[in-house]
């Protein structure tokens, strides 16, 4: 049966990125399905590198009984194109810095999370917008679409 590996990557890796990393897990263990996923998240910037998650973010997942406990902040590498099956972004400019780290995407392994939604677009940043429930409904409606894929995946 097939493992999949992701990482979420933001700009900062402090809001949206450590939101679906955590989202996902807690979806995955829901499933029973941990032993088919490997999660992470990580950064395009080096802005944030070693810093937890933002506070208002890390209170949007424990209204919803997730812990993010221990994450720091990483910023992606080139290695981590090769090291990860699916490499999933929130907003074109995410896009664009992942396909510059990774050398490209010449496995079309880079995705938009809301691609695995009803409605394509961006994860807007709450950072700047201040809305994390808005971000906390596209990371939850995208973390349920891409695992109902791969799990029709697992277990086809």
């Amino acid at each position: 049966m097939k493992q999949y590996s992701i990482l979420f990557v933001c700009h900062g890796n402090i809001c949206r990125s450590p939101m679906a990393e955590f989202v996902m897990k807690h979806l995955v263990q829901e499933a029973g399905a941990q032993s088919h996923f490997r999660i992470a998240s990580a950064a395009t910037s080096a802005e944030e590198i070693g810093n937890a998650v933002y506070p208002p973010a890390r209170r949007k997942l424990a209204e919803h009984g997730i812990s993010c406990e221990g994450k720091r902040a990483r910023q992606m590498t080139a290695a981590d194109y090769r090291e990860y099956d699916l490499l999933i972004g929130m907003d074109q400019m995410n896009l664009r810095n992942m396909r510059r780290i990774a050398g490209g995407d010449p496995l079309g392994k880079i995705h938009a999370l809301m691609e695995y939604t009803e409605r394509p677009g961006e994860v807007a940043d709450p950072w700047y917008t201040g809305n994390f429930d808005a971000t906390w409904r596209d990371v939850s409606e995208g973390c349920q679409g891409l695992l109902q894929q791969l799990m029709n995946d697992v277990w086809h």
